[in-house]
């Protein structure tokens, strides 16, 4: 590029000026924020309801400071991890080694996501920037009194509350963005001056053949207009491209292959970042959450099949994610998938974790011993206490510390043992003997496998309940259920079996002991064993489910039918030898196994095409299993080749009859245990 030429940045920030509407008087407090004058504010907090123009208005405060020549770094609060670490490291990002200790210019966006750095934002990190330095910090909630009354405070910290559009601002929106004139004031009457609902209704007026008389949307303001949006919709991938950003945390263009296609993900995904309502952040798209919401809420009653298929695809490419990222984005890829949960049932456990950074996790350290005990003392009793000292002398590396932000003080901790010694601490930890004898008499454990048990959850404010605190301990719990190798066992104890149960058993974890406890206490032990419980499987169990859930067509009259395992072995063989034979595969009696019942709830397919399916799709498996290419390709020319006889397939792979049959046998055996071994999981999960 020709030194001096335009930049593509220019146009585009030239393009958002003329855009952006009205907050004359924001402006003008930040430009006087960027003059550094010792009498103007140095930190601006933007505060005002979702969609009211937080986010607009700081893409222009950062168009102001980069036309002064200001290093601008954002930080998103919805996307990082909402720690004084994750903060800090989110905001240090763009520095290099040449503008350190330069005034910068931060701008904190969705600040309500991490509400509880504050304090530390206040006290901690705010403090330590260098003199000149220009500060948003945008919110959906008010700085804490304490904040805005702090003398040391006055003059630098100014409070912004952000106001819907009065009404001329408004009507010069609707004509921005190419609404006719007669119907301006019947959008305003509708939207009034919320500017997410103006954007919105302005995209489905500008196309309009209505009459200001006619033009008159239900109350429900966003729904109606986001359902309008939706029916617009050109093609069936644009929709469900749209739902799959409605639904997960971020969205990204390989979340959208898995969704779409490899063809059309990336053009989808250019699609979605032009629509009004989505943003693009460091990790991906995401939608606002108001439309979100509505957005998913839609697609999920209009089409509830669609929408769990969706749930599926996504949820098992967001599972491989957690299984395979490093290890500084594993928790962020846990984040991600568990996300998924608040959809359903069990949404009452999530949708309620809205503010985060209050807490953060930390490995307890040997000076935390002694307040984790006398907090288990305060909170359990001595007993706990003493055995609280107990885990900490054999596995102090199993607990995890929650901290203030503001402070770093211990709040709660975690008992998260790893135990692989079979019977251990069962002579001193009467809960702990109850697990082990579970272990012992239903599936011990192999050599060089282990059980995981959260043996201890305190956290005295809020203690066996549904908490922040608590969330981040399941995060934990569910990065080490994904990623963990060689897991056997895991383990849940809990002080409150009624709050816990539904969840507990939505994730597969049932109900193996009750240790009486004093004070009239009892512990309740949920146990899962990972060794018939494939992740894949764990995850289909998380299924939300429809709004209003029926049977899949075909399959109400035909219950699961529990075959014994020699008799599911046969009839494994037998659909083999028929696998290409449909009218031979409609007797079997796999069609009305857990394995074709859980495949049907998915698809709307032909049970034999599905059990088909399975076969091929198991069969195939091996294809990459070391060890067992032959016994792979013995298996798929032998079935799914059309060969009329095994010793034609002998001779077509070029093996002695014998040895062809060796790896023929082998590759039954193992096709025929991988399916037994799902369909006992899915028993276990009934």
């Amino acid at each position: 590029m020709r030194s001096g030429s335009p930049r593509l940045s220019t146009r585009l920030s030239a393009a958002r000026e003329r855009a952006f509407i009205g907050r004359s008087r924001e402006l003008a407090r930040f430009r006087a924020a960027l003059t550094e004058d010792p009498a103007a504010p140095s930190v601006l907090y933007v505060h005002g309801p979702g969609g009211v123009g937080k986010s607009a208005l700081l893409r222009r405060y950062a168009d102001e400071a980069l036309t002064r020549g200001r290093r601008v770094t954002r930080v998103d609060g919805r996307r990082i991890d909402p720690s004084p670490t994750g903060f800090a490291l989110e905001a240090d990002t763009v520095e290099t080694p040449a503008e350190a200790g330069r005034p910068a210019v931060l701008l904190v966006d969705a600040f309500e996501h991490c509400q509880g750095l504050e304090d530390w934002l206040r006290e901690g990190y705010l403090p330590d920037l260098p003199a000149g330095s220009a500060v948003v910090v945008a919110s959906r909630l008010a700085p804490a009194p304490h904040w805005v009354h702090d003398v040391a405070w006055q003059g630098i910290l100014e409070v912004l509350p952000l106001a819907a559009l009065d009404r001329d601002d408004a009507r010069t929106l609707l004509e921005r963005r190419g609404v006719r004139e007669d119907l301006r004031d019947a959008v305003f009457a509708f939207a009034g001056g919320h500017p997410l609902a103006l954007s919105l209704a302005a995209s489905v007026a500008v196309t309009e053949s209505s009459t200001a008389d006619d033009w008159s949307p239900t109350p429900d303001v966003i729904t109606d207009l986001l359902t309008s949006l939706v029916g617009e919709l050109p093609a069936g991938h644009e929709r469900l491209a749209l739902e799959t950003a409605a639904h997960t945390l971020v969205t990204t263009e390989g979340l959208l292959r898995a969704v779409v296609g490899e063809e059309d993900a990336p053009r989808m995904f250019a699609w979605l970042r032009g629509l009004p309502y989505a943003e693009l952040g460091r990790q991906g798209l995401f939608l606002h959450e108001t439309a979100a919401e509505v957005i998913d809420r839609d697609l999920r009653w209009r089409d509830a099949q669609g929408y769990e298929r969706m749930h599926r695809v996504v949820g098992h490419h967001l599972l491989q994610r957690a299984q395979n990222a490093p290890e500084d984005e594993a928790m962020a890829a846990i984040r991600a998938l568990t996300h998924l949960k608040r959809y359903g049932p069990m949404g009452p456990y999530f949708t309620g974790i809205t503010r985060e950074g209050d807490v953060y996790e930390d490995p307890l350290r040997p000076e935390d011993h002694d307040t984790a005990v006398r907090m288990t003392a305060d909170t359990e009793g001595e007993r706990s206490a003493r055995l609280v000292r107990h885990w900490l002398g054999r596995h102090p590396e199993g607990f995890w510390a929650y901290r203030s932000a503001r402070t770093g003080e211990l709040v709660a901790f975690m008992a998260w043992l790893r135990l692989t010694t079979p019977g251990e601490g069962a002579d001193q930890d009467p809960v702990a003997a109850a697990a082990w004898h579970h272990v012992d008499a239903v599936a011990p454990l192999r050599p060089g496998q282990h059980l995981l048990m959260s043996r201890f959850m305190v956290y005295p404010a809020d203690y066996g309940g549904i908490s922040t605190v608590g969330h981040l301990m399941q995060l934990r719990i569910c990065r080490d259920w994904i990623r963990s190798r060689n897991l056997a066992w895991s383990f849940i104890v809990s002080p409150d079996a009624a709050l816990w149960s539904g969840l507990m058993h939505h994730l597969g974890h049932r109900q193996v002991a009750e240790t009486p406890w004093d004070n009239d206490r009892v512990f309740t032990t949920f146990g899962c064993d990972w060794r018939v419980t494939p992740l894949e499987i764990w995850f289909d169990r998380t299924q939300p489910g429809a709004l209003h859930p029926s049977p899949p067509a075909g399959r109400a009259d035909a219950p699961a039918a529990a075959l014994g395992g020699e008799e599911f072995r046969a009839a494994v063989r037998d659909a083999l030898r028929c696998v290409l034979k449909p009218s031979a595969l409609e007797s079997s009696p796999l069609l009305h196994t857990g394995l074709l019942d859980d495949r049907a709830r998915h698809s709307e397919a032909d049970p034999t095409d599905l059990l088909r399916s399975l076969l091929a799709e198991t069969v195939e498996r091996l294809k990459g299993t070391a060890g067992h290419p032959k016994a792979y390709q013995a298996l798929y020319t032998t079935y799914f080749q059309r060969v009329r006889t095994q010793q034609g397939a002998a001779q077509r792979l070029g093996l002695p009859f014998s040895t062809y049959r060796r790896h023929l046998t082998l590759g039954i055996d193992l096709v025929c245990d991988a399916l037994w071994e799902r369909e006992r999981a899915l028993r276990a999960l009934s």
